[in-house]
């Protein structure tokens, strides 16, 4: 191929604009491919600028399709009830703490941290739509999340339990780098499901975020977990890494109700 003919094929081939890369940036877009490197290394050493950009072309298309599988693939795995983002989100209801507010949880600093959130407040008020889109956020950065309600997170682990597996559910649990407990409180606990829970709380301290969900006040947890003592242990974990998110308002749901 004669230089002003590669030089033409460099910008288009086949009707389509190829880019234009270097062997460096070549071998960076194939960094998270499963290519053997010295093979990878020889080819781009002898390739033409309009090969390059073609295999250029080929990794970003590559690399686009698995970060879009994968977060297909954490968003299926979290568990959320329905797909809620911040799009549209009604911040009014919502008060954050003096030094901390939306931008500082639309970061996610605060999971990279292992730090935890506790959503309290008025029913209605939008703590499981900003727990969900949390999660949602975080899945879209590439962090595992898992997302429960109280009971059912209890129902699953007794259940694990029950079938002599509740260690291996423990270590699925743990994968997640931000748990979402949502509507803590609102159906009652018996102590054996409060033991579970709490096992779970201690086990993500330090390791793992935890947003809560709940309309009790900390000094109410001890309904929840049947014990004082328990309830304690939980919220000085929380309070030691953690913030509260409170909630004022009319209920969405009955503001926009039809029964009116």
């Amino acid at each position: 191929m004669s230089e002003s003919t590669d030089a033409a094929a460099c910008g288009r081939r086949g009707g389509r604009t190829v880019s234009k890369s270097t062997p460096d940036e070549v071998m960076e877009l194939a960094c998270g491919l499963p290519l053997t490197r010295s093979v990878l290394r020889s080819v781009v050493a002898d390739a033409t600028p309009g090969q390059l950009g073609v295999l250029a072309d080929l990794f970003r298309a590559e690399n686009a399709s698995r970060t879009e599988s994968r977060r297909a693939r954490l968003i299926r795995n979290a568990g959320f009830p329905c797909v809620k983002g911040f799009d549209g989100y009604d911040w009014g209801m919502a008060s954050f703490p003096a030094d901390w507010g939306r931008e500082q949880l639309m970061d996610l600093g605060f999971v990279d941290r292992a730090e935890d959130l506790v959503l309290y407040g008025d029913v209605g008020c939008g703590k499981t739509h900003m727990a969900i889109a949390t999660g949602m956020l975080a899945c879209e950065r590439g962090m595992p999340v898992r997302f429960f309600t109280a009971s059912s997170l209890v129902m699953r682990l007794r259940r694990a339990r029950d079938e002599n597996r509740l260690d291996a559910e423990l270590r699925a649990i743990g994968r997640a780098r931000l748990l979402v407990i949502d509507e803590l409180g609102y159906l009652p606990i018996d102590i054996d499901g409060a033991r579970l829970l709490f096992q779970v709380v201690a086990d993500s301290y330090e390791k793992r975020s935890v947003v809560f969900t709940t309309n009790l006040e900390f000094g109410r947890w001890g309904e929840v977990f049947g014990d004082g003592d328990m309830a304690a242990a939980v919220i000085d974990r929380i309070v030691h890494h953690g913030r509260i998110v409170r909630f004022r308002g009319e209920s969405y749901r009955n503001s926009h109700s039809l029964m009116r």
